[in-house]
């Protein structure tokens, strides 16, 4: 039997490949389809020393499975949330973090699929 997790509206989640992580704010957990609404904040890239945090704030919303999610500790978020929210958004999303987010979601779906058929 597979546990569902039990997210609240607001809180913070991660969603975790290879080298980096996605961390999202829950915007609404679809129970009757397994699915998570989500809206990206911020995508840490460690492959790099010091680790890349990317402000996702004006990127899209993703719609993806619960399972993928864990919650976020506060201990590893404050830190990375508090230098993004220091700062303004932008207006509209630069084109490299845009990327980063596409490819990263791109990589994630594909392990998703391969481990659901494999």
């Amino acid at each position: 039997m597979e546990i569902t997790p039990n997210f609240q509206v607001g809180q913070i989640v991660s969603l975790e490949h290879d080298d980096s992580k996605l961390y999202a704010e829950v915007i609404q957990v679809v129970i009757s389809r397994q699915l998570c609404w989500v809206r990206p904040l911020l995508l840490l890239v460690k492959s790099s020393e010091p680790p890349i945090i990317n402000d996702l704030r004006e990127a899209s919303d993703l719609l993806w499975p619960i399972n993928l999610f864990r919650p976020a500790l506060d201990t590893e978020v404050i830190d990375m949330l508090s230098h993004v929210l220091a700062k303004e958004p932008k207006s509209e999303l630069d084109s490299p973090a845009k990327q980063l987010l596409h490819h990263f979601i791109h990589k994630v779906w594909q392990a998703y699929k391969q481990g659901c058929t494999g």
